[in-house]
């Protein structure tokens, strides 16, 4: 269901406190199998709050299953927005937390609420939009494409959930000095494979990352249409929750789970997940990686 958003609405907070709950009670959980574990051992259980990107993309279907057969745990997968997943850390409702908005990570990190943050992945963002491209932004740079696309009141579907993707769109509204609050402009509140298809339906605009439009690529016929720019860079980091925030953080699971997301073994895997043959993200912490 799309929203479309009146600039100052009233509506706007009530939409978003309702939003979190659906969110939360809605969030997928693991697919773990018994058969990983082993036999008459006792299984401890990883809380991960993590993005919906890295679930929709398919990456936490690779990273997960290695860690969970050498610690013989289970991993219970919260895949909500950022801001989401940043405020059950606070909360200790969770043990870790991975993340893509620097700004909200590093107040996170000032507010004590983690005690052990790691940059381990990036990708990028893109803007998509239907190949006629109305709005005419095609290899345009990013702020004046939003720009154009506002000017043209074109059709332009937002998260509006408080995600990553959601704070880089706003960041960027903020650098071009517009208030995204044209006729055409809506929110889906949903995460980015659900968001990604409604801006394809009706055929408008859509900020992404880049992991989640290939997964996508074969089921759309939105293309990238804004060229590449720094500004689109999406860094990934994983962020241990601070134990004194809840007695049932387990943080000593959660920094073994940190380890292994920066080990060799895991970069690598991040390095050779691929959909179509196109890698989707690039691991930070290999030997000449930025």
């Amino acid at each position: 269901m799309l929203r479309a958003v009146a600039s100052g609405s009233p509506l706007r907070s009530l939409f978003a406190v309702c939003l979190g709950v659906s969110l939360f009670l809605g969030c997928s959980g693991s697919q773990d199998r018994d058969d990983e574990f082993k036999e008459g051992a006792k299984t401890t259980v990883l809380r991960l709050a993590t993005t919906t990107s890295t679930r929709d993309s398919g990456l936490l279907d690779e990273l997960l299953p290695p860690f969970r057969r050498a610690k013989n745990c289970r991993v219970d997968v919260i895949a909500v927005g950022t801001g989401a997943a940043l405020r059950l850390g606070e909360t200790g409702e969770v043990d870790v937390v991975m993340v893509h908005a620097r700004k909200a990570e590093e107040s996170f990190m000032a507010a004590k609420h983690g005690i052990r943050h790691e940059e381990f992945m990036y990708n990028n963002f893109v803007i998509l939009g239907p190949p006629n491209d109305p709005a005419e932004i095609r290899d345009v740079d990013p702020i004046e494409s939003i720009k154009k696309i506002a000017a043209a009141d074109a059709i332009f579907i937002s998260r509006g959930d408080d995600s990553g993707t959601h704070k880089r769109e706003l960041s960027l509204w903020e650098e071009a000095g517009k208030q995204p609050d044209w006729a055409n402009y809506f929110e889906s509140g949903q995460g980015m494979g659900p968001t990604l298809t409604m801006a394809d339906e009706k055929q408008g605009y859509v900020l992404a990352d880049m992991g989640t439009y290939l997964n996508l690529k074969e089921k759309i016929v939105l293309v990238p249409l804004a060229a590449a720019d720094d500004s689109l860079r999406n860094p990934y980091a994983a962020i241990v929750v601070n134990p004194t925030k809840n007695d049932k953080v387990k943080s000593d699971l959660a920094d073994q789970f940190v380890d292994y997301l920066i080990s060799k073994e895991t970069q690598q895997l991040i390095a050779e997940f691929k959909v179509a043959d196109q890698q989707l993200f690039t691991p930070t912490r290999l030997k000449g990686d930025e």
